[in-house]
Formats: C-alpha cells, sequence, structure tokens
C-alpha cells in the first residue's frame, strides 16, 4: 500500500517545495518594502481613528516580528497564482485529457476571487467592522491599538475573506472529479446557510454588521456555485457523450 502512494507523496512534496519557495522567496523580497505595504494596510484603521489616538507597540520586539507578519502575508498573497498552479499540476494526472486544458482558468479565476474577496474585505467589512468596534467604546475609553495585534487581525481576515470566495472554483473542481452535482447542493442549501452565518459569525469582528457583510457575498457565491455546477454538469455529459461517440466511430472503422 505504501508503494502505491509513495509516487503521490513524492509528487505532493514537489508540489509543496515549490510553492513554499515561491512564499519565501517573495517573503524576502516583500520584506526590502515592508513599510509601505504596512502603511497600506494601516490605512483603513488610520482613517476611523478618532483625535487623540494613535497606533503603538507595547513590547520592544514588536516592530520587528510585525515587519515579518508583513512581509510573509505579502509574500502569500504575490505567491497565490504559483499555488494555485502547483495544486492543479498535483491534480491533474487523475484527470482526463479534455479536463486537463482547464489549468489556466483554473489559476485565473482562482487567483481572482482570492483577490475579489481579499478586496471586499479590505474596503467594505474592516472599515465598516473597526470604525463599529472603535467608536463603542470611543467615550470612555482612548483608542491606542497595537500595530502587531492590529496586523494580526487584518491578515486573519484578509486570508478568511480570500479563501471563503474561492466557494464557486472549489465547486466547479468537485464536480468536475463527481464529488457534487447541483440538485445536493441545492438540497443542501437550508443547511449551507445556517454554515456560513456560524462561520462568518467566527471569522468577522464581534458585531452584526460584519458577519451579514461576510454571510451575504458568501450565500450569493453558494448559488453561483450551484449554477456553476449545473453548467458544469452539463458541459461534462456533452464531452462524454462525444467521446462515446467518436469511439464508436472508431470501432466501426
Amino acid at each position: 500500500m505504501f508503494e502505491d502512494l509513495k509516487p503521490h507523496l513524492i509528487e505532493l512534496r514537489k508540489r509543496l517545495f515549490i510553492s513554499c519557495s515561491s512564499i519565501f522567496v517573495m517573503f524576502f523580497v516583500c520584506f526590502s518594502f515592508w513599510n509601505p505595504i504596512l502603511s497600506w494596510m494601516t490605512a483603513p484603521l488610520v482613517k476611523i481613528l478618532p483625535q487623540g489616538s494613535d497606533i503603538i507597540f507595547t513590547q520592544v520586539q514588536e516592530p520587528f516580528f510585525t515587519a515579518m507578519k508583513v512581509s510573509f502575508f505579502a509574500g502569500l498573497v504575490v505567491s497565490m497564482p504559483i499555488i494555485f498552479w502547483q495544486f492543479w499540476l498535483f491534480v491533474s494526472p487523475g484527470l482526463y485529457d479534455n479536463e486537463k486544458k482547464y489549468v489556466l482558468p483554473f489559476v485565473f479565476f482562482a487567483t481572482f476571487f482570492f483577490i475579489a474577496g481579499s478586496s471586499f474585505c479590505y474596503y467594505v467589512v474592516i472599515p465598516i467592522g473597526f470604525k463599529f468596534l472603535i467608536n463603542f467604546g470611543g467615550q470612555l475609553f482612548t483608542a491606542l491599538p497595537s500595530i502587531g495585534e492590529y496586523v494580526g487581525f487584518f491578515t486573519k481576515l484578509i486570508v478568511a475573506f480570500g479563501i471563503s470566495f474561492e466557494l464557486p472554483v472549489v465547486t466547479f473542481f468537485l464536480a468536475k472529479i463527481g464529488l457534487v452535482d447541483y440538485k445536493a447542493l441545492l438540497g443542501f442549501f437550508r443547511y449551507a446557510i445556517i454554515i456560513i452565518f456560524v462561520f462568518a459569525a467566527i471569522v468577522t469582528p464581534p458585531d452584526v454588521i460584519s458577519q451579514i457583510l461576510m454571510a451575504l457575498p458568501l450565500v450569493l457565491l453558494y448559488v453561483l456555485s450551484i449554477l456553476v455546477v449545473k453548467w458544469t454538469c452539463k458541459t461534462t455529459q456533452n464531452e462524454t457523450a462525444d467521446d462515446e461517440q467518436k469511439d464508436g466511430e472508431n470501432l466501426d472503422d
């Protein structure tokens, strides 16, 4: 059994090595200009801080480790196309020849939806959510957010939204290999809504507005996933029928 898994483990190690190497290289590239990246990350917070408030650090090593967090986050985001590409190369040996042609669309749309989710979080969710949290205690306390804690929370939200928006891409892939169909997704819709809202409550800041801002796009993406899977199943059936027809013609010849 282990001998059967050995080639797959070797291939997995190769793809992980390339992905991690990409992140490692881009980490050092981004570390050379981590300051502008940090300014971009803190821009939504700076805009909503009340007068007399400022971003601080409370530990001596906090600025250095914050720079490393920023660089790793930026390196991860920049490496996303390579990571998606390596993932496709890992699973492609198990696909049919007519399915392997989707490598470029897969990488493109996976990167697109990750950027779309991250952008939605940056421009919509973070300003609204953080404004609510800061104004909630603004009458009693002075806001002095720690840069290390903010960067950690910021990256968690951005990555969570980016991954969440991959739902249509993931369902497309699962439909292609025959693990899901649109009828199953449609029947699971009511349970999916509950799971989405629970997930949004865990990931987002503890306020209802941020939860809704994450849950509603995910519900729409789930509906989009149903349509994608329905189209995928129909396309796959047509391709299978064409292949069977060609095989029949070859046998007749």
